[in-house]
């Protein structure tokens, strides 16, 4: 078995795209459009799979949010320095919402951004 995505519902498609491939630095990888079924998708990543599992987005028609519920945590990405992710992402409109510093009870580095929908996105420096 291999990990190949993870799906998160969005309200406006191309708002996420910007986001994640401007703030987050991923690449747009592939996108379709399925008018009769009413949804679009998008994948993105820092690379594609196999070498990657990647981001899916999907937009439904006519849905403009959703409510994330009390289950969903965060997507976790690797950075190299979490203080100076944070600064860029900050610098390219991002939404910080918790600055670089030690996990509670250990010491790696962590910080947390939003995306446009609220999806927390955790960044773990390694």
């Amino acid at each position: 078995m291999r990990f190949l995505h993870t799906m998160l519902r969005v309200g406006d498609l191309q708002r996420s795209i910007d986001f994640y491939t401007s703030v987050m630095g991923m690449t747009l990888i592939r996108q379709s459009d399925n008018p009769s079924n009413h949804y679009s998708l998008a994948f993105l990543g820092y690379a594609s799979n196999p070498e990657q599992a990647e981001l899916e987005l999907t937009y439904n028609y006519g849905v403009d949010h959703y409510d994330h519920g009390t289950a969903y945590g965060h997507v976790a990405v690797q950075v190299p320095d979490a203080k100076e992710a944070c600064d860029r992402i900050r610098g390219a409109g991002g939404k910080v919402t918790r600055d670089a510093g030690p996990v509670k009870g250990g010491t790696t580095v962590i910080a947390f951004v939003e995306d446009p929908d609220g999806y927390k996105i955790e960044l773990i420096q390694r």
